[in-house]
């Protein structure tokens, strides 16, 4: 594997580093947050199916080897839904722009 290089525990995809969340056991007091830490970390894709079959196989628990609290999971699914309405908009906003550049393209057909 290449330096910045990391694996997405529930999907297995190898992907740069800044492509996942970062979920940390801090050492030495075991408390798991995100981002930010020193102490075992495991990566995820910030993919809906990912994060479900994370939850649903204890992924991130049996990987981190400590208990992830709910609060963990609900912060994660608030990010994937929050990037999913900046993906959304994007995509209306660029529509919108595309429409509107084919519509200016088009020739005048009046007689």
């Amino acid at each position: 594997m290449r330096p910045n290089q990391r694996r997405c525990v529930s999907c297995r995809k190898i992907a740069p580093k800044a492509d996942f969340w970062r979920i940390v056991r801090v050492f030495p007091s075991r408390t798991v947050q995100l981002e930010k830490g020193m102490g075992r970390s495991v990566y995820l894709c910030p993919q809906h199916s990912c994060l479900q079959l994370a939850q649903k196989k204890d992924r991130l628990g049996r990987s981190l080897k400590a208990v992830v609290p709910p609060e963990i999971y609900q912060t994660l699914w608030q990010h994937l839904s929050a990037s999913d309405r900046m993906i959304g908009s994007t995509m209306v906003e660029s529509t919108a722009t595309d429409s509107a550049i084919t519509e200016s393209a088009k020739p005048d057909s009046s007689p």
